[in-house]
């Protein structure tokens, strides 16, 4: 549920006739949730990279989130069962006041739109991402739904995000045409990536933990967004999310300290005993996994959705792999390919 810095847009009073028939149909459940609803309003707020949209309501002082999530594209189930279980977890998210799964609406608690990636600078960083991290083990240490087992994290799973990148992006949008032996090279380095993070313990991993789900609450407490796809895999792979985010970087030695801040309290609640050089080992390796596949998401989301605005942040996530991959010798024919081949076409896209 990535609110954005945006100003919220497309404000729409709800007693306007209304062409959207999925917002009509929104509008007229939310008259019988709401009650009494004289002066309820409804104003967009900027979508993420799913099928689904948001929607803040508005009666007097009172505000709630709305998620339109299509039955047909989205499953409101495991959002549901998840947000349920880890509140009683003591995780910060949105409550859930009414829920229609046949048409794919949720009424949810409102935490503003003050997301950590427009509340991160110099002096705040060290203080939120220390916040972050304990959240994040709340969320690590919480059993998993009864109603909805979280999947595993599996090879295959692991795989198929891999070649998100090798497709959508290389092929596709940069127009590659890869050889045998290329297509070798990835298979090699993808088996070992997956290798990585297989052996790591296997804790409860929100998927997209970043700057874009997770804000400030009124109350100044961290929130959690987006989980509805989280899954039991790789206890690096939510940090890595959070410290090589896709969105925006710091420098190394802060992150390996936030990465050790980490470890020091994941090794006391009992979820690793990883000496440290094994930890940011996998931390390292994780961003590898993690930024292949984004980088092949912003590629499909231009290619497929027409959302081209997540181009820009292709750069700095392929950037992180060519850094992680430099100090890793096992990955030096990997990391010569990516400087020969990605590199340079990536820089002539971003030129055009």
């Amino acid at each position: 549920m990535p609110l954005s810095s945006e100003k919220s847009k497309a404000a729409s009073d709800m007693t306007t006739t209304v062409t959207d028939p999925r917002l009509q149909a929104l509008t007229h459940w939310l008259h019988q949730v709401i009650a009494p609803s004289e002066g309820l309003s409804l104003t967009a707020v900027s979508g993420d990279a799913s099928f689904r949209r948001y929607f803040r309501a508005r009666q007097g002082e009172r505000s709630w989130i709305v998620m339109d999530a299509p039955p047909a594209k989205e499953d409101c189930h495991p959002f549901c069962a998840i947000a349920e279980q880890w509140r009683h977890c003591g995780v910060n998210v949105p409550e859930i006041f009414a829920e229609d799964h046949d048409q794919g609406f949720l009424l949810l608690s409102d935490f503003g739109d003050d997301l950590l990636l427009g509340l991160l600078n110099e002096d705040s960083a060290d203080r939120l991402y220390r916040q972050a991290i304990d959240h994040l083990l709340a969320i690590q240490i919480c059993e998993q739904p009864a109603l909805h087992p979280l999947p595993p994290y599996d090879r295959a799973l692991l795989a198929r995000e891999m070649e998100l990148f090798r497709d959508w992006l290389v092929t596709q949008k940069l127009g590659l045409d890869l050889s045998a032996d290329e297509h070798q090279l990835l298979d090699k380095s993808f088996e070992q990536l997956i290798n990585n993070a297989l052996e790591q313990p296997q804790v409860c991993v929100h998927r997209d933990y970043h700057s874009r789900n997770l804000l400030l609450s009124p109350q100044r407490e961290i929130a959690v967004l987006d989980f509805q796809d989280a899954v039991m895999g790789p206890i690096t792979y939510d940090l890595v999310s959070l410290l090589r985010d896709c969105y925006v970087s710091w420098p190394q030695e802060q992150v390996r300290t936030w990465a050790l801040y980490y470890l020091s309290e994941a090794t006391e609640q009992g979820l690793t005993q990883a000496k440290p050089s094994q930890f940011l080992r996998w931390f390292d390796l994780m961003g590898v996994q993690r930024h292949l596949k984004a980088a092949g998401i912003f590629a499909r989301l231009s290619i497929r959705d027409g959302k081209h605005g997540y181009l820009k942040d292709v750069p700095r996530t392929v950037g992180y792999i060519d850094s992680v991959l430099a100090n890793y010798p096992e990955f030096e024919a990997f990391h010569r390919w990516l400087q020969a081949r990605v590199l340079p076409a990536l820089s002539q896209l971003s030129a055009g």
